[in-house]
């Protein structure tokens, strides 16, 4: 099953990696606590709206970069758990004929 909140971490995590800030200093640009930050960033709790655009705008990334590349990792979880649900092609289906 795919958990969005768990890939939106990700995104979140990948984003304040690559600008090299701590998440003290998105804590206080973003004005949310550090612990609440973690939570969300390891996919244990829900960003409401308004908290994302605080964290997107601590970030300096606009909302939709995230949102993307979100979606982007969403289609790439279903796609994997798709090909895990079909049958092999060496699997013989006996037919009611």
């Amino acid at each position: 099953m795919v958990l969005f909140r768990r890939l939106l971490g990700d995104v979140l995590r990948d984003q304040r990696m690559r600008r090299g800030m701590t998440l003290r200093e998105v804590s206080k640009e973003a004005r949310v606590s550090l612990g609440y930050i973690s939570e969300i960033e390891r996919g244990q709790k829900e960003a409401s709206s308004e908290l994302l655009a605080s964290l997107c705008g601590a970030l300096e990334v606009p909302l939709s970069d995230v949102l993307r590349e979100v979606s982007d990792a969403v289609a790439v979880e279903e796609g994997a758990a798709a090909l895990e649900t079909v049958p092999r092609a060496d699997t013989v289906v006996a037919s009611a004929a």
